[in-house]
């Protein structure tokens, strides 16, 4: 019989009393005063806070107890008192992390803290058969879990954005740009839905990443053998009162649940970037066919009155780049050596929780970003138009090719090509196909017009963007009323264990 359900007493960060002084550091950007609003999110930065951390950690000692009365091995008595004193409020963040030095880890001056601040005959049993990596990975499985709440909203947020953009502008032409020059007629829409393509691709990662992250207890090597014949059982009780997934056997030093948590984190990170770096190539002052919204002086230069800097996009951007080298140290750390890491271990923490502060704040950006888009058809319009008709030169080809054959029909469109380029403003793309006599002999003024039309050179484009709205309508469908997440998490892990690994 359950004595409490911890995640359902679990309360949004923010709203926990924190009365403990900042002690983040000088390198540490993410969490820092001066730098933390760049690149975090206030409301999942809130669930990452050294109070949160340490609730998780009460948390999960609470939960231990708990399960090992169900189990017979603890007293009643003694774990309902073990769970009275697992409340953050009791303990100073700051003197535990000076006492974490000397202990290698905040856990045991946590569990002496811990064990002080119940009666007596209740402290035999605290954080009984676990060892500090039990509690202190099972915690931040638990900190993600509910960072990831959060995240995943503005996320789904996100989405929602950029499936109004690709509905809107389905039919939207613009040029588009391979290998950073122009190429050939695209739509806006068609751009957006691949922005939402992204977005719920790493969605979809992320919560499989997140419903695989499970508990963790092993006791000292491994064994459970303090537990005796329950150990199992005491592990799966705690998994259920966390919320967590069930696990087959510990994974002290195999690290795949935060590996894949590390690697959807990170390819969210890679998403939002590229759909970031898009929209500030696109605002640049040349090209102008988007731009960020905001209010007064947002995006303001120092030094230049007249500018209107991107400055979600530079954020988003700069947050994907810190994230390759977060996973990349995360991979590193997960080759650990026999039954515990002298190390490996310990080098996961702070990359661990850099990561979703930043997969936080780029994703609330992005959200902000594509929200507030300006988009300018009027400029779309102008820079396809910019090249005379150069971008159409393959639909041309394409038509000659019946007749000339592919090679020929590409090499007489290219040295039109070349010759209105050289010409100038005094001979056209058109003009120029026209002087060609095996052109001339192919095409009609008429057909050739008809070739060089934009809007008869866009393929598939209405058809791709129709499935990434169909795509996100099913997402959305089945995600139920609150939206919060894709159908596949929906009841899985708030409603009972899964086993894992």
């Amino acid at each position: 019989m359950r004595l409490s359900s911890s995640p359902s007493e679990h309360q949004p960060s923010e709203h926990q009393p924190d009365d403990v002084p900042d002690r983040s550091g000088p390198g540490s950007p993410g969490t820092g005063r001066l730098f933390g609003g760049l690149f975090g999110a206030a409301s999942v930065d809130a669930e990452l806070t050294d109070r949160a951390l340490l609730q998780a950690l009460l948390d999960v000692e609470r939960a231990l107890v708990e399960a090992a009365a169900e189990e017979g091995v603890v007293p009643a008595s003694a774990a309902e008192a073990i769970g009275r004193a697992c409340d953050a409020r009791r303990y100073d963040p700051a003197a535990l992390g000076r006492a974490a030095e000397a202990a290698g880890n905040p856990v045991i001056p946590l569990v002496n803290a811990l064990t002080a601040a119940v009666p007596a005959d209740a402290r035999p049993w605290v954080h009984i058969g676990a060892t500090s990596q039990d509690v202190l990975d099972t915690a931040l499985v638990l900190v993600v879990v509910r960072a990831e709440a959060v995240l995943r909203r503005d996320l789904d947020a996100a989405a929602d954005a950029a499936a109004r953009l690709a509905e809107a502008h389905r039919d939207t032409v613009m040029v588009a740009r391979t290998l950073g020059q122009q190429a050939s007629p695209t739509t806006f829409g068609l751009k957006a839905a691949g922005w939402l393509a992204i977005l719920l691709d790493a969605g979809a990662r992320l919560t499989t990443a997140r419903r695989g992250l499970p508990v963790q207890l092993g006791g000292a090597a491994g064994t459970l053998a303090v537990f005796g014949p329950v150990g199992p059982a005491v592990a799966d009780g705690m998994a259920d009162r966390l919320g967590l997934a069930t696990t087959r056997l510990p994974w002290h030093t195999r690290r795949q649940p935060l590996l894949d948590l590390s690697a959807a984190l990170g390819a969210l990170l890679t998403g939002t970037g590229k759909i970031a770096l898009d929209v500030g190539l696109l605002a640049q002052s040349e090209v102008a066919e988007v731009a960020e919204g905001g209010g007064p002086g947002r995006g303001g230069s120092s030094a230049m009155p007249h500018k209107r800097n991107p400055v979600d996009s530079i954020l988003v951007t700069a947050a994907a780049r810190r994230g390759p080298h977060l996973v990349a140290t995360m991979f590193s750390a997960a080759v650990q050596e026999h039954e515990r890491a002298a190390g490996g271990w310990h080098a996961e923490w702070e990359p661990l929780l850099d990561l979703v502060r930043l997969a936080g704040g780029a994703v609330g950006r992005t959200r902000r970003m594509l929200d507030g888009l300006l988009v300018r058809p009027d400029r779309m319009r102008a820079n396809l138009a910019a090249t005379g008709g150069l971008v159409l030169a393959e639909a041309v080809a394409a038509r000659l090719a019946g007749g000339l054959g592919r090679g020929a029909a590409h090499e007489a469109v290219a040295r039109a090509a070349d010759a209105a380029r050289r010409a100038g403003s005094w001979l056209t793309f058109r003009d120029a196909l026209l002087a060609n006599p095996g052109v001339a002999a192919q095409l009609t003024e008429e057909e050739l017009d008809r070739a060089l039309d934009p809007h008869r050179w866009l393929g598939s484009a209405g058809v791709f963007v129709d499935r990434a709205l169909a795509w996100h309508h099913e997402w959305r469908t089945d995600a139920g009323p609150d939206h919060a997440r894709p159908a596949d998490e929906v009841g899985a892990a708030d409603d009972q264990p899964r086993e894992v690994m």
